[in-house]
């Protein structure tokens, strides 16, 4: 028995999710012709920053202008569609978490506006993803909060701020993590008990349980 906190971490796209879900929200919510002219516009950004740079310009482009209400009323209405993309065997891995008193957090590359309406959904206790910022008017300004995709690295900056957050700094937890790609190799390194989804699930180095 241990007296440490349990807190369960999922990357979405691949884990949660059988596939890529944010490709389908931009095709979504803007059609593929304006999908890929922004794509295209945004190739000198990517061949100067890297994928994560192409993406957070193609995003801000598609999206820069936009109500807030527009864009969290797209999210909603995509996040419906969401639930039967679910990995059968991880959502009931987050069920025991969730039986077992554990908080259950999605760290994830993709958009907040439709992880979030799922997550309430699922009874999950947060979301740790890419957020727009809003101005005064309650526009977005294709800026995103913190300035860096919630990827890689950024996945444990993010997580250890919001462990720090709900328990305090210094406060050791026992952290099962989730992931099936690169993007998710910090992530669970990180945690003490690290599962590989997918293709990678070959690597998984040690009981999950």
């Amino acid at each position: 028995m241990t007296d440490r906190p349990g807190v369960a971490a999922f990357d979405f796209d691949g884990t949660l999710a059988r596939q890529d879900t944010m490709v389908p929200f931009l095709v979504a919510a803007s059609g593929w012709p304006r999908l890929t002219l922004a794509g295209l516009r945004c190739l000198p950004t990517g061949v100067r920053q890297g994928r994560d740079g192409m993406k957070l310009a193609t995003v801000a482009r598609l999206f820069r202008g936009w109500t807030e209400e527009r864009f969290v009323e797209h999210g909603r209405t995509y996040a419906a569609t969401l639930v039967d993309l679910l990995r059968p065997e991880m959502l009931e891995r987050l069920r025991w978490h969730q039986d077992q008193g554990h908080p259950v957090v999605l760290v994830s590359a993709s958009l907040a506006t439709y992880l979030r309406p799922l997550a309430r959904e699922l009874g999950i206790d947060d979301v740790l993803a890419v957020e727009l910022a809003c101005d005064v008017q309650g526009r977005l300004t294709g800026e995103v909060v913190g300035g860096a995709n919630c990827r890689g690295h950024q996945k444990v900056v993010r997580l250890k701020a919001w462990l720090a957050e709900r328990y305090g700094e210094g406060v050791d937890v026992e952290l099962w993590a989730y992931g099936d790609s690169s993007g998710d190799e910090e992530l669970l390194a990180f945690a003490d008990h690290a599962t590989w989804v997918g293709k990678r699930a070959t690597r998984n180095p040690r009981p999950t349980v």
